[in-house]
C-alpha cells in the first residue's frame, strides 16, 4: 500500500502536532554558529539561542565530533548499567562546583522534579515527617511537570489540571521580609532562580540570596538554586551562584549543558545525597551516553576563563546596541540581566506590541525571544561574534522602526 507523502511545511504542524505551541511561520532547517536558514534559504541571526540552549552556537565542531564518535560506540544502556561518558561528566561537574554527587536526567523540569523530591525526602527522613513546606516565588518558572509547574507559581501554567501538590507557598521575589513571614520549622526548602528568566529577566539581589541562605541555615531547610537557564556560563561564571558566593545545597542545570542535545543534571552535597537509596528515584534515559558525551564536550569548552570573560564583553555589545536603539525610540523602561541573559522591558505604551516586534524581527532576519508579556529577551551563543551582534542589532532597529515608526 503506497502512502502519499505530505509536503513538510509549517501548515503540517497545525494538522499533526498537539496545539500547545504557536511556532513561527517559517521552518528552520540548518544552523551554523549564530546563523540559521529556513526552508526557503532565508538567513537569520540567532539572538534566541534555542532559549539559552545553544550556548556554543549551532553545530559546534567539538560537539558534532563528540556526538559522532559516541554514536559509533554505544547509544543507550538505561540505569541498569553505568557508562564512561556519564562518569566523566559527573566527575567534571563536581570538580567545578560545590557538589559531590550528580543525578542526570533529560530536561530542566526533570532535574527540578528530582531536586524537589530530594529536598522533601531528605527533610522527612532526617528531621521530621512534617517538614514538607517548599517556599518559592511569584513569576518563577521551574518546568512543566505538575510538581514543578506548581512550585513555579504562575497559575496560567498550573490551573485546570485538578488538585495541585500541596504545601507550596509563594512570596514576592527579592522580598526577604516576605520569606521571613512564612518560613518555619516545617519548611524543607527554598527554591529560587538567581535570575528569573521566564518571569522577565529579573536578577536576585546579592542581599536577597545571602538572606535566603541564612534563613535556610536557621530553619534546617535546603536552599535549591534553579540554574537551568543561568547555568553553563550564561552569566559570565560557570554557574550564577559563583557571583554571589552563596552556595546552595542543591543546584539544577539543563539547557546549555548539552548545547542542544537534551540532558540535565541535579547536583548536591554528599550528606544530602546519602538519604537516597536504590530505587528511590530514577529515569530510563538519564545519563544517556550520547547526551553525556556531548555535555562533556560542552563543559570542557565553556568552563574556560577566556570564554567566560568573553561573555562579559558580549554583554556590553548588547547593552550598547540596545541603549542606542532606546535613545532613538524610547522603547524600553529598563534593560537588565547579567552576561548573555538580557531582558529589555517595553514601556507600557508598547507592551502590547511585543509579539509584533518579535515577528517583525524575524521578517528582517533576526531571532529574538519574549520573557513574560512585556520583555524582549536575548540569550544568544556565548561565543557570538561582534559582527553578528552589530548586524543583529541593525535588524532589530529596522523591525522596531517598522512597528512603531
Amino acid at each position: 500500500m503506497s502512502v502519499t507523502q505530505t509536503p513538510i511545511t509549517r501548515e503540517l504542524f497545525n494538522e499533526v502536532i498537539l496545539p500547545i505551541y504557536a511556532p513561527a511561520q517559517f521552518v528552520p532547517v540548518k544552523g551554523q554558529g549564530s546563523r540559521v536558514w529556513d526552508q526557503q534559504g532565508k538567513e537569520y541571526i540567532d539572538f534566541a539561542g534555542g532559549i539559552a540552549v545553544t550556548a556554543l552556537g549551532h553545530c559546534h565542531p567539538a560537539l558534532v565530533e563528540a556526538l559522532q564518535k559516541q554514536s559509533e560506540q554505544i547509544w543507550h544502556l538505561s540505569n541498569i548499567y553505568t557508562n564512561e561518558p556519564a562518569l566523566r561528566l559527573a566527575q567534571k561537574l563536581t570538580a567545578a562546583t560545590f557538589a559531590d554527587r550528580v543525578f542526570f536526567a533529560n530536561s530542566g523540569a526533570e532535574a527540578n522534579e528530582a531536586a524537589f523530591k530530594l529536598a522533601r525526602y531528605y527533610a522527612t527522613q532526617k528531621i521530621s515527617p512534617y517538614k514538607t513546606k517548599i517556599i518559592a516565588f511569584y513569576h518563577a518558572f521551574h518546568g512543566r511537570t505538575f510538581f514543578t509547574v506548581t512550585v513555579g507559581g504562575q497559575p496560567k501554567y498550573s490551573d485546570g489540571f485538578g488538585p495541585k501538590p500541596a504545601d507550596i507557598v509563594h512570596v514576592p521575589f527579592n522580598d526577604l521580609e516576605a520569606v521571613k513571614a512564612v518560613i518555619d520549622d516545617h519548611t524543607c526548602a527554598i527554591v529560587v532562580e538567581p535570575i528569573q528568566g521566564e518571569g522577565g529577566v529579573t536578577p536576585a539581589t546579592p542581599e536577597f540570596l545571602t538572606g535566603l541562605r541564612q534563613l535556610c541555615d536557621q530553619h534546617q531547610a535546603l536552599l535549591v538554586f534553579d540554574e537551568v537557564q543561568t547555568g553553563m556560563g550564561r552569566t559570565g561564571k560557570l554557574f550564577a551562584y559563583q557571583h554571589s558566593g552563596v552556595i546552595p545545597d542543591i543546584l539544577t542545570t539543563a539547557k546549555a549543558l548539552g548545547g542542544g542535545f537534551p540532558v540535565s543534571a541535579m547536583l548536591t552535597r554528599e550528606a544530602i545525597a546519602q538519604v537516597m537509596t536504590a530505587g528511590t528515584h530514577g529515569t530510563t534515559f538519564g545519563g544517556n551516553p550520547m547526551a553525556c558525551a556531548v555535555a562533556e564536550a560542552s563543559l570542557d569548552i565553556i568552563n574556560d576563563t577566556q570564554l567566560l570573560e568573553g561573555v562579559d564583553q558580549r554583554y556590553q555589545w548588547f547593552i550598547d546596541g540596545l541603549e542606542e536603539i532606546n535613545q532613538q525610540y524610547h522603547l524600553f523602561t529598563a534593560i537588565r540581566g547579567q552576561g548573555l541573559l538580557i531582558g529589555a522591558q517595553l514601556t507600557p505604551e508598547y507592551a502590547g506590541r511585543l509579539r509584533d516586534i518579535i515577528q517583525a524581527a524575524a521578517e528582517h532576519g533576526l531571532l529574538v525571544l519574549s520573557a513574560g508579556s512585556d520583555v524582549l529577551r536575548f540569550t544568544p551563543s556565548l561565543i557570538i561574534s561582534e559582527q553578528d551582534v552589530q548586524q543583529g542589532m541593525a535588524k532589530l532597529q529596522r523591525a522596531i522602526a517598522q512597528i512603531i515608526g
